[in-house]
């Protein structure tokens, strides 16, 4: 029994360092990963130094939050811009209506007025 504990015990104490190990290796590919994909702006703030772990972090923070503002912004205008249609529709009907109705009426004023079916 006592044998068994210290063989698990032994067990845990190798795995974990090689736990650890992968547990940093996958850190560090992610890192390396962001590190890539935002290169350009990498480049724009230090093009000539290594950046720490923890600046590439930060920096890639920064990146999505200008990213997500970004996007923010562009929801805002094309929600005015449809607004802006929809009120241009809106009145484009209403136009549409009234220019009936006075062709109606000045049709119903003068019979011999024949309005023509156009279809362009």
């Amino acid at each position: 029994m006592i044998g068994l504990v210290m063989t698990s015990l032994f067990f845990l104490q190798l795995r974990k360092p090689l736990v650890e190990k992968l547990r940093r290796e996958r850190i560090n590919s992610s890192i390396e990963q962001l590190k890539s994909l935002l290169g350009p702006e990498f480049l724009k703030q230090q093009p000539d130094s290594k950046l720490e772990k923890a600046e590439i972090l930060e920096m890639t923070v920064c990146f999505l939050t200008q990213l997500l503002q970004q996007n923010q912004q562009q929801r805002r205008q094309l929600n005015r811009l449809k607004s802006t249609k929809a009120c241009f529709d809106d009145n484009l009907t209403k136009a549409e209506i009234s220019l009936s109705s006075t062709v109606q009426s000045i049709t119903d004023e003068d019979p011999d007025c024949e309005v023509l079916w156009r279809p362009w």
